[in-house]
């Protein structure tokens, strides 16, 4: 950056994109398209540049701030979605779906309560790890392909997500949901 601004733009996006692409996917995933994903990753780089040319970004841990503005950038960003994409419907209206007869719909609940406290355990585990889970289970990726996009070995990735899922089995137990539940 002191020699060439724009070098250090491209060295720092270079260096750091596949990680905050990681970061924002892990967050928006659920309510954002790849479009919206692409948009908060270049607005977070936005932010990252402007501290700098304030003054604010120290040297350090660089990948630390990196990943606490791509979180919250993604989070504001997540935000708006949800509530841009919130909709009232009408049980009169013509358009809306009717339950089928053979939904369990107790059934669905207690699902989406399991799958939403088994995803908090993840987010629990910290990063890399939830991203390294998230990644493997959910976007069925290799070692490989988690280690180019998080800037770590394939096999510092595999020995991580092997102690996460039995710290992620340990609290599972503790919390009494056992291996017939997931």
């Amino acid at each position: 950056m002191k020699r060439s601004q724009r070098e250090g733009h491209r060295a720092l996006f270079d260096e750091y994109c596949n990680y905050v692409y990681a970061v924002v996917v892990n967050v928006l995933r659920n309510c954002g398209s790849r479009e919206d994903m692409e948009e908060c990753v270049s607005d977070v780089f936005v932010k990252i540049y402007r501290s700098y040319s304030k003054g604010e970004l120290r040297e350090g841990d660089l990948k630390g701030f990196v990943g606490a503005v791509a979180k919250h950038t993604a989070i504001d960003y997540m935000r708006k979605l949800t509530t841009h994409n919130k909709r009232n419907t009408s049980m009169d209206d013509e358009d809306f779906p009717e339950i089928a007869s053979d939904t369990r719909v107790d059934t669905d609940a207690e699902n989406k309560d399991r799958n939403r406290v088994i995803l908090e355990m993840v987010n629990s585990l910290g990063e890399p790890d939830s991203t390294i889970i998230i990644q493997q289970y959910f976007y069925d990726r290799t070692a490989k392909e988690i280690a180019n996009s998080i800037g770590m070995t394939p096999a510092a990735v595999q020995k991580r997500s092997t102690r996460a899922r039995d710290k992620l089995k340990d609290m599972l137990m503790k919390m009494g949901i056992g291996k017939e539940a997931i």
